[in-house]
């Protein structure tokens, strides 16, 4: 599985609408979906799923939109994993999505990426017989996958497997070489039963950049630091620890949790929510320039994203084309 900072030429994004769960603020979550599709557009193409017979943005070169039904918009857990083989070809993984341990309606969702595929005549993998979200994993390209126990090893996704039995199916399906898991709780709030992409993230030669926190009435302050406990202690395949890069926690956005680690890495750019918090948005955005010193750092605002318990990542996928 490739690394999300390594080449990709398209972003998928589904557009909010009436139909769902943004109903009641819709043009404060359309307005936030536009600057964020607007930004990529300056870097990649994207590919945007609506309604059929909506056309929400004005034309341009870079933007496709293909009408397809779906439940909600977070496609960073419903779109197409993509892995790349020894040859150098894609191949395009279809998971079962079942809205988040059976949360939620997703059975519009969960036909989406086999729809996508073949819509796009790309190489279709079939992996419906395991539930498995892109939110939910990192890799780094090399074989190492990150995740939550917490939320792989949950009974409404895949309780019948035991972790071997995961691991396994991860290396098989992936390309992994190692799992490392995080044993931790979810943030407050959190539907998804602790994505790692509202915690910890992989990047380039060894790092994390992960959540930290310094407040101890934060309702998250001992499970943060439990977490950055265990990325202390982790080795990398060579034995070596490794190197840590630490945000801050954002305030909650009218008692929705908020997280920093939720950004988007392409080719060319890094797009990272901020929340209107001059001083942490500051800190976040300083923090992951000092990782991706080679890309344009572009801050959005996404507080209207946490109104739904998601943000940036959770409503983009990368699609790796050839």
């Amino acid at each position: 599985m490739p690394a999300e900072w390594e080449s990709h030429q398209v972003v998928l994004m589904s557009w909010p609408n009436e139909d769902t769960d943004w109903v009641e603020i819709l043009p404060e979550v359309t307005a936030c979906y536009s600057e964020i599709i607007s930004r990529i557009l300056e870097y990649e193409k994207v590919i945007l799923i609506a309604p059929e017979g909506c056309n929400p943005l004005p034309s341009h070169p870079n933007l496709s939109v293909i009408h397809l039904p779906y439940n909600d918009t977070w496609t960073r857990d419903y779109g197409p994993i993509t892995v790349k083989l020894a040859d150098g070809s894609l191949r395009y993984l279809d998971f079962a999505f079942n809205g988040w341990g059976l949360k939620f309606a997703a059975d519009r969702d969960n036909l989406v990426a086999s729809r996508l595929i073949k819509m796009m005549e790309l190489e279709r993998e079939n992996h419906l017989g395991f539930v498995l979200e892109g939110g939910s994993i990192e890799s780094d390209g090399k074989g190492m996958i990150l995740t939550t126990s917490t939320c792989l090893e949950s009974p409404n996704r895949n309780g019948d497997l035991s972790r071997n039995e995961i691991e396994e199916y991860l290396k098989n399906a992936l390309g992994a070489k190692s799992i490392y898991w995080l044993e931790c709780s979810p943030l407050e709030g959190d539907d998804t039963d602790a994505h790692i992409d509202t915690i910890a993230r992989l990047a380039p030669d060894n790092t994390i950049i992960y959540v930290g926190c310094d407040d101890p009435d934060n309702v998250n302050y001992h499970n943060l630091l439990d977490i950055e406990r265990q990325l202390r202690e982790y080795r990398t395949p060579e034995g070596r620890p490794f190197n840590l890069v630490r945000l801050p926690s954002p305030d909650d956005i009218d008692g929705n949790p908020a997280t920093y680690a939720n950004f988007l890495v392409s080719p060319r750019a890094v797009f990272v929510p901020t929340y209107g918090q001059p001083d942490n948005d500051t800190k976040a955005i300083q923090a992951i320039r000092s990782v991706y010193h080679d890309r344009d750092i572009i801050g959005i605002d996404c507080r209207a994203l946490i109104k739904q318990h998601g943000s940036l990542h959770c409503a983009t996928m990368q699609l790796p084309i050839i």
